[in-house]
């Protein structure tokens, strides 16, 4: 199994799948879908640095469901599942259920 550990303020996000049937019950197929914007953290660096060098605590922990920019992140498959490796400052927002 392979072990990803982001550096700096990156985030490792595994995005959620949206809902594929319309609330009329029309099916909507993968290529019409949209791209997710909302994933769960998976794991996440220590922080970026600040002008003097102290490392600034990251925000969101691992576990947290969060929305990110749409085209934010870079694609990576890691276990053959697609994952997005973000910058902190391209999570919107933390997703409380």
């Amino acid at each position: 199994m392979a072990k990803i550990k982001p550096l700096a303020d990156y985030l490792l996000i595994e995005p959620l799948a949206k809902e594929t049937t319309t609330p009329s019950g029309i099916v909507i197929p993968d290529t019409a879908k949209e791209k997710p914007q909302e994933g769960k953290i998976i794991a996440t660096g220590p922080g970026k640095k600040d002008d003097k060098g102290n490392t600034v605590p990251m925000e969101v922990k691992v576990g947290d469901i969060v929305m990110y920019k749409k085209w934010g992140g870079t694609e990576i498959k890691v276990e053959g599942k697609e994952h997005l490796l973000v910058k902190e400052e391209d999570v919107l927002a933390i997703v409380e259920k």
